[in-house]
């Protein structure tokens, strides 16, 4: 026999006693004695009700603690009353610790799944039907270029079309939108529902750099394609041209009368040659442009190579009366990169800002280097007439320029090297004001 059933035993026992007394006195002529034997048989009564209710109330205190998600309650008290209780205790122990582990697996994964978003390049963020934002991580805030958002609508003092769009995109589609800083945002909706509220997903991801590069392969192949044609046309011609200048060089015998016209055939012919080597000469300029090598990447000091392509181009700022300056700050920013191309590119630059100044009074150019935390900026700065608001948007395209003597390789072969180190070339021009390339570059 448990505990449990002794306690109970005795506590009858002693009961039944007291009954058995109370009878007793009133038997003996004692009636006023039985109001003492009273209180004690309510103690009694209400004692082993308590005791018997016990499990009643373990039983509460046990579905308070899921409830409330309190699980570090332990039953142990009454183990001594029995196996019964002993074995009670046991499970409800169980219980409570599969709850807790599960709690704690629950948290583990929500903070696994947290850490993954907070640290994944593409923008995540969500909403409500209100437009209060949900969730957003550091990603979305560098795509959007914000720090802080608590509602969609707040996105309209920087994209004011964006809120809107968000707002109207069903789940499951997708959408392209092009930001004020020329981001290409590939946009992706999805929708959940948690506990009957519906909450609208978003994800962001920058595919300009993709974009480009599609655009730049495209370039690469129509020109390779022109360049042949151009050339399987254009020799021929030019060879023909040399077997008739030698014809009428050495064959044709010609009389004072015909002096005048052979003497016209052979300038048509030096003509007609020379405008065809320029040809030549012209699709040849775009050879490097589907040739490139493929970077060697070396680690490099930036102020060191702005230095070196300063160097290369003073003379001749001088001698065109420009006025120079660069300035790198902190001295210690390094680039991996391939520096020969890097020069190139620089050079490129700003012989553009040099001939962009011919017709300028106090022409100044300025070259800038600094680092953003994330980016190595490079900035090549001069303050002549600017570029047509038109032509901005084609300068980067092949064959394009503004220039009455350029190729229009220049500007298109410095952005496919940029591109090829991971960065971007951009450019800011004002009308009558200047004009500024950034070489945006990984650190």
């Amino acid at each position: 026999m448990n505990r449990f059933s002794v306690i109970i035993l005795l506590r009858l026992v002693l009961f039944i006693a007291t009954v058995a007394a109370g009878f007793a006195l009133w038997s003996a002529g004692y009636p006023l004695m039985i109001w003492l034997v009273v209180p004690f048989l309510i103690a009694q009564v209400v004692s082993l009700y308590h005791y018997l209710n016990r499990v009643n109330r373990k039983l509460t205190l046990f579905l308070e603690a899921i409830r409330y998600e309190d699980f570090s309650i332990r039953f142990s008290a009454d183990n001594k009353l029995g196996k019964s209780f002993s074995a009670l205790n046991h499970q409800f122990n169980e219980v409570l610790e599969a709850f807790r582990q599960t709690r704690a697996e629950r948290e583990a994964n929500l903070k696994y799944i947290d850490t993954i978003i907070q640290h994944i390049s593409i923008g995540v963020f969500s909403f409500d039907t209100d437009g209060k934002i949900e969730l957003i991580n550091p990603a979305a805030f560098r795509l959007l270029g914000i720090y802080r958002l608590r509602y969609i609508d707040e996105l309209k003092n920087v994209h004011p079309d964006l809120a809107g769009l968000l707002m109207q995109l069903p789940a499951g589609h997708k959408t392209l939108y092009a930001t004020q800083n020329g981001q290409q945002l590939s946009i992706q909706a999805a929708s959940v529902r948690l506990q009957g509220r519906l909450v609208k997903l978003i994800s962001l991801q920058n595919i300009h750099a993709e974009l480009q590069q599609k655009e730049l392969e495209a370039w690469q192949n129509l020109t390779k394609i022109l360049r042949h044609e151009i050339m399987n046309s254009v020799t021929p011609i030019v060879s023909l041209i040399g077997t008739m200048q030698d014809i009428v060089q050495y064959d044709l015998a010609a009389t004072d009368e015909q002096n005048d016209a052979v003497g016209d055939l052979r300038e048509a012919l030096e003509t007609i040659e020379s405008r065809s080597k320029g040809i030549m000469n012209f699709v040849n300029a775009y050879r490097d442009y589907t040739t490139l090598p493929k970077p060697q990447f070396t680690t490099i000091n930036l102020k060191q190579l702005i230095h070196s392509v300063s160097n290369l181009l003073l003379a001749d700022m001088k001698a065109a009366g420009i006025r120079y300056r660069s300035h790198v700050s902190p001295d210690n920013i390094e680039i991996h990169a391939d520096e020969t191309l890097l020069q190139m590119v620089l050079i490129n630059l700003i012989k553009n800002s040099m001939d962009a100044l011919d017709q300028t009074d106090q022409p100044l150019i300025s070259v800038k280097g600094s680092f953003n935390g994330q980016q190595v900026i490079i900035e090549i700065t001069d303050n002549g007439p600017g570029i047509d608001p038109d032509a901005q948007e084609k300068i980067f395209i092949p064959f394009f320029t503004t220039k009455k003597t350029g190729s229009g390789i220049g500007l298109s072969l410095s952005q496919q090297i940029i591109q090829m180190h991971g960065g971007q070339l951009k450019l800011n021009s004002i009308p009558e004001k200047g004009t500024t390339f950034y070489v945006l570059l990984n650190s």
